[in-house]
This record gives structure tokens, sequence and C-alpha cells, in this order.
């Protein structure tokens, strides 16, 4: 199946945005309740994991889109696990 090259830039940028929507809403609510108690460590170990193989991939293949996505969502990643960690150990003391 061929696509032209504006509908699969559409395609990719629409897609980062979308995946990258999901951790704005996540950093934001958890800076509003100082809690992210509700997030789990695994499951983020898992999508940066991910989010770093796919950052390889994009840098195999040459991919813009993949890779920005990727670095993106690895800044946002990382900005909701140091909440975590810092709104966690608030609540222990």
């Amino acid at each position: 199946m061929e696509v032209d090259p504006t509908t699969l830039t559409i395609l990719g940028i629409a897609a980062g945005i979308l995946i990258l929507t999901g951790w704005v809403e996540q950093i934001y609510k958890g800076f509003k309740t100082k809690s992210l108690k509700d997030v789990s460590r695994f499951l983020m170990i898992f999508i940066s994991a991910g989010a770093i193989l796919w950052l390889i991939y994009g840098f195999i293949v040459n991919d813009i889109f993949i890779i920005g996505t990727n670095i993106a969502a690895i800044v946002l990643m990382m900005i909701v696990l140091g909440m975590k960690r810092r709104y966690d150990k608030k609540m222990e003391q």
C-alpha cells in the first residue's frame, strides 16, 4: 500500500501528539494533587524501555517522527518518575 509523504507526515505528527498528551495530563494531575501513588513504577519502566527501543529503531531507519516522539516520551516519563519518587517519599514521612 502506497501512502503519500504528506499523509505519512500527518499520521506521524498525530500519533506523537496523542501518545505524549497522556503524559502531559499525568504530570499536570500529579503536580496539582502532589500524588502519583496510583502510577505503577513497573508500568513506567516497561514503557520507558519500549520508548528507548523505539528510539533506537527510529535512528536506524532515520525517522524524525519516531525519534522526536520517543525523546519527548522519555523526558516526560522521567519527569513523572521523578515526581512519583518525590511525592512518595513525602507520603512516607
